[in-house]
């Protein structure tokens, strides 16, 4: 078929988008940094992905792919990305800046007539266009319009915490969605790629939007409640009555959010939210809340899943009180073990005032009408400190 280079060799690259590379039919190149990663995919010629239900588990395995890595074998990565048919990466959109070096001296190696496609498979809004801000920082945007199409996408799919020695073998949620923007395919006159498990839409927004404030935002009310509870898993907090409560208020605020800009009907969205929390409430995941609940900085960046709908509700005039409860929960997750983020998140509160810590961790502007509500919130946290 075609080759595929996947950056980011983790659970959710071998088991969602390295998955659905291989069922199309390609053979995986994955890349990364990790040493003992690496080594271990190399060394491993299949592994297995079982794909859990509340009905059922199925078990796949998963072969024909390389590994590379990109620290010390950067002239490889090179070469693969000059005769590969696609790019992914799913790396965290803070890593996007570190591999789009390697990728622009790969677009600028090709020769093939064909144009490479990229998508960043990130949970974060239109990723594949800031790893393309990136790119263009090394690479000409002539030489990019021709030999490469960036296609933004939202992707689905829980994966959640591994048992102990499993190797490459991934467990995961049977329910996915992958849907792709076709236009920049149709702008430059190509076919987008056979990849059966793509969804390809005209346009995108209502998807990335609708998913993010709903699965993302719902997830994490639910982590940060659920870790000020005591509560393990996802699914132990959905079980208390109050914090599922909580999340359906928080998810009603994002779905008139939903309504009210994209045009998705009141019964759609409801029946949206609703398969949402049956999916995160699924007791066979085991989806630890702190697994869920880490990388707090990022969650309550200015487009994320909190100030992201927040702040357009307050700018429409709607409700977000639900919301701010959620900003303000997250604001306590500090100091959770092996999550840096959560170190940082104490150390801003500590040591910088209301007013400062609520621009650093929000990027809110003093005068956006949601700007006093989440100081308000943060000064709650801080005097709690202390």
């Amino acid at each position: 078929m075609g080759k595929a280079i996947h950056f980011g060799g983790g659970n959710i690259g071998r088991g969602f988008v390295g998955e659905f590379l291989h069922d199309a039919g390609y053979e995986v190149v994955f890349v990364d940094v990790v040493d003992d990663l690496i080594s271990s995919i190399q060394k491993t010629p299949t592994y297995d992905i079982t794909e859990i239900s509340d009905q059922e588990e199925t078990t796949k395995t998963i072969d024909n792919y390389r590994a590379l890595n990109s620290k010390s074998d950067e002239a490889g990565v090179v070469q693969e990305i000059a005769t590969a048919d696609i790019v992914t990466c799913a790396v965290g959109p803070r890593v996007l800046q570190f591999i789009a070096p390697v990728i622009a001296k790969g677009i600028d190696s090709r020769t093939l007539s064909n144009p490479l496609t990229v998508i960043a498979c990130e949970n974060a809004i239109n990723a594949t266009d800031t790893l393309r801000g990136h790119i263009e920082k090394k690479a000409s945007a002539d030489t990019l319009s021709s030999r490469a199409v960036f296609a933004n996408c939202a992707i689905d799919r829980i994966v959640p915490n591994q048992p102990p020695n499993n190797g490459l073998n991934v467990r995961i949620e049977k329910y996915y969605e992958w849907v792709v923007e076709e236009l920049p395919f149709k702008k430059h006159g190509v076919a987008p790629p056979k990849i059966p498990a793509i969804h390809w839409v005209e346009n995108l927004d209502p998807y990335i939007e609708r998913k993010l404030f709903t699965v993302n935002t719902g997830h994490a009310t639910t982590a940060y409640y659920g870790h000020l509870a005591g509560k393990k898993t996802i699914a132990d907090a959905l079980r208390d009555s109050h914090i599922r409560s909580t999340v359906h208020k928080v998810l009603d605020e994002t779905a008139s959010l939903i309504i009210d800009k994209h045009g998705i009907s009141q019964q759609e969205q409801k029946e949206y939210v609703d398969k949402i929390v049956e999916r995160i409430s699924n007791h066979y995941l085991e989806d630890g809340v702190e697994r869920v609940g880490r990388a707090p900085l990022r969650k309550l960046s200015r487009n994320e899943r909190f100030i992201g709908p927040a702040s357009q509700l307050a700018e429409r005039g709607l409700k977000f009180d639900a919301i701010l409860g959620a900003i303000e929960q997250a604001l306590r997750f500090q100091n959770v073990p092996d999550d840096q983020e959560s170190a940082e998140l104490a150390k801003i509160l500590k040591e910088q005032t209301a007013e400062d810590a609520t621009k650093t961790l929000t990027e809110l502007e003093q005068d956006h009408p949601l700007y006093s509500h989440v100081l308000e919130r943060v000064r709650t946290v801080q005097q709690e400190s202390k």
